[in-house]
């Protein structure tokens, strides 16, 4: 289990080179929030954008979670903790004003550059239209 990544993984590495590649700028693995105990993959602080690229297994993907055939009580129940935290910190990040974009690791890297890279732009637009507005 610690050769398991948490941060860094071939998904998120891909979809970070695309990001860049459109001119964006972000931190990576940071906390989007000071008091929250959780880091976003990638974090578009001024914009409000967090994004999480979530594992299959990991996160219980609909399409590709497969139950785990030794020991499936454990793994089942931390599956389904993770399931649990990333729809709290969804919630908490929505209450902050954040907009929460979550990935599967199996979606093709170009359609999610292409979301972030949208909603990136839409956030930064409405934040110059209200600065604008003052």
């Amino acid at each position: 289990m610690q050769a398991i990544r948490n941060r860094d993984t071939k998904p998120e590495w891909l979809i970070r080179r695309l990001v860049h590649a459109r001119g964006l700028r972000y931190r990576v693995a940071a906390k989007p929030l000071p008091g929250l105990r959780r880091t976003a993959d990638m974090v578009f602080g001024p914009a409000k954008v967090a994004v999480f690229i979530d594992g299959c297994y990991w996160h219980g993907c609909p399409e590709h979670y497969v139950p785990p055939k030794t020991n499936p009580g454990y793994w089942s129940d931390k599956v389904a903790r993770n399931m649990a935290r990333d729809r709290d910190t969804d919630q908490r990040l929505e209450e902050a004003g954040w907009t929460v974009l979550r990935f599967w690791e199996h979606e093709p890297s170009e359609d999610c550059a292409q979301r972030i890279a949208a909603e990136v732009e839409q956030r930064r637009s409405e934040r110059r239209k209200a600065r604008e507005g003052l």
